[in-house]
């Protein structure tokens, strides 16, 4: 049975507890939305939810755009974006009470329309009654009056200390290439914290690194993994590699970390979206117990590892 409460969290205000006995989602109503918690009943949180875990945007710029005071902070938790990300616009002060509609599997979040960029954006959460598996649908409504291009990004901020595992594509091309990856300029391939290895790449976040650091992927199984001590949290979504376009060269995953967070991205295609039109991404999320030990630089030792899932 699903069941939920408003109570006070951190320094967040108000969420929207949502439960099933199994595991416990938390997101903001006093700001964001962010869903800032997510782990089994009484264990540990997966998103990060340290409110200060990136300085906020608040400079000439950013106030000439969203107005005298305003500002963006990360907040942490999972949020809805847009892409190709842009400066100011990608950030929104969304520090204002969200509308919520409470449903039968968990809850719709309305936050204010983005009047300055012609954006109105949705999440809905659904939760199976029983288990850990839980449905994030991130909508934007095109609310300007002229077509808009963008892609649907849905960044979840992670807690510290765990190492990501993101699946390579494995399809047989011949002489063609299979996979895409695009490297950010800051990113350091010889970095210690990333390994690359047949089948995977993995990704430590290490608190005593502030080098940032970011990759994307064009992923054909649309999967990942974070695994944080005896927790695992498994994100998928759909793919239409290669029909559809995608941002950042053709990324429909991507992954961004540094000293006090690390980053598991999903995209849409990009599209030409029409005014009133909606534009929707769909992320399965599910928790797993760590099922035996893992080299996270060993391929055959991930592979069991996922396949004990």
């Amino acid at each position: 049975m699903i069941k939920t409460e408003i109570k006070d969290y951190l320094n967040y205000g108000k969420v929207l507890a949502i439960t099933n006995g199994v595991i416990e989602v938390y997101v903001t109503v006093d700001v964001g939305p962010r869903i800032i918690r997510y782990g089994f009943v009484g264990g540990q949180n997966l998103m990060c939810d340290n409110r200060n875990a990136a300085t906020p945007k608040c400079d000439a710029e950013f106030e000439d755009f969203f107005g005298k005071g305003k500002k963006w902070e990360i907040l942490g938790g999972h949020r809805i974006w847009t892409s190709p990300e842009s400066y100011p616009n990608s950030y929104y002060p969304d520090l204002n009470p969200v509308k919520y509609e409470i449903t039968e599997q968990g809850a719709i979040f309305t936050p204010n329309a983005e009047t300055e960029n012609g954006m109105q954006k949705q999440l809905e959460i659904k939760i199976d009654p029983d288990d850990s598996n839980i449905y994030v649908t991130m909508s934007v409504t095109n609310i300007a009056n002229k077509p808009q291009e963008f892609s649907v990004w849905g960044l979840t901020v992670s807690a510290t200390g765990g190492t990501l595992i993101v699946p390579m594509n494995d399809n047989d091309t011949g002489l063609l290439a299979n996979r895409n990856i695009s490297v950010w300029p800051y990113t350091n391939l010889a970095d210690d914290r990333l390994h690359f290895g047949k089948s995977y790449v993995t990704l430590r976040q290490d608190t005593n690194v502030d080098q940032a650091l970011k990759l994307g992927f064009d992923l054909n199984q649309a999967e990942a993994y974070y695994c944080l001590g005896e927790d695992i949290f498994r994100k998928s979504y759909n793919t239409y590699h290669p029909r559809e376009k995608y941002p950042d060269n053709n990324c429909s995953f991507e992954t961004y970390t540094c000293a006090t967070f690390i980053e598991v991205e999903s995209l849409s295609p990009l599209k030409i979206v029409q005014p009133q039109e909606t534009l929707s991404l769909t992320e399965h999320w599910s928790l797993h117990k760590k099922p035996c030990s893992v080299d996270f630089n060993d391929d055959k030792s991930i592979d069991n590892l996922i396949s004990k899932l």
